[in-house]
């Protein structure tokens, strides 16, 4: 039987989703617990494979099991295996044998968290990411718009990314400011290797002043990794909903 996870994380202390021989990652925790509750040696399909450090909320993966059991037979004995691991099964649900949590994807959400101020982070550390200089809302705002559309990602793109082309079409970027945090939401149907955090350690040198908005453009139309700025910080970015056809 096939079944589809809906899974929140800390993303802190972990060599990010992808199961590495040495390093403790969220798709092999959930495949030990799974292992610990049926026996079954199973692979964890996930919709998105997040770096080390970042978050999700709502990334969703899809297994299949040798014997039947019910949604919520399955989300509490997971959950019991991983009670001492930061990683939490919010919802199990029976699918259709062709259902791929990754290529049946229609649409991912991601969201990158700022704190803008100068003293030093606590409660929130590893959560956001923090930025001392006062950041121009205004011109992250403006940079940002050259982001949306379908583009020749290159320069936002790992040197490691499998993906089989650089082009991407980016639907909306949405920028909200609460007090001293700031909220943006990138949305598409899927994004590059580090492409997130790429573009927001672009984002954030116009924020600071370090760069006019209009080296955006400039960047795209290089399509040259070396001139991207460096990697916005992991902890700020979240994986937060995945959308599926009907």
């Amino acid at each position: 039987m096939k079944h589809k996870l809906l899974i929140e994380y800390d993303g802190t202390n972990y060599c990010g989703w992808q199961r590495q021989d040495k390093s403790p990652s969220i798709q092999g925790s959930i495949e030990s617990a799974i292992k610990k509750f049926c026996g079954n040696k199973i692979t964890v399909h996930g919709a998105g494979r997040t770096d080390a450090g970042v978050h999700a909320s709502g990334q969703v993966a899809h297994i299949s099991l040798e014997k039947k059991y019910d949604d919520k037979t399955i989300m509490q004995a997971i959950n019991f295996y991983l009670k001492d691991e930061p990683i939490s099964i919010l919802a199990v649900t029976k699918v259709e044998e062709d259902f791929d949590a990754r290529f049946s994807a229609i649409k991912r959400y991601y969201r990158y968290k700022i704190i803008n101020r100068q003293s030093p982070l606590t409660y929130d550390l590893n959560k956001f990411c923090h930025i001392n200089i006062p950041l121009d809302l205004d011109n992250m705002e403006k940079s940002i718009k050259s982001f949306v559309g379908k583009h020749d990602f290159t320069t936002f793109r790992s040197s490691s990314c499998q993906s089989k082309s650089p082009i991407k079409r980016i639907e909306e970027i949405i920028i909200k400011k609460h007090g001293n945090r700031i909220f943006i939401d990138f949305i598409a149907r899927s994004f590059l290797q580090t492409q997130v955090r790429s573009m927001m350690g672009c984002i954030i040198k116009v924020g600071i002043g370090s760069w006019d908005v209009n080296k955006i453009p400039e960047l795209i139309k290089a399509k040259d990794r070396t001139q991207c700025a460096k990697l916005a910080s992991s902890c700020g970015l979240y994986l937060t909903r995945i959308d599926y056809p009907e």
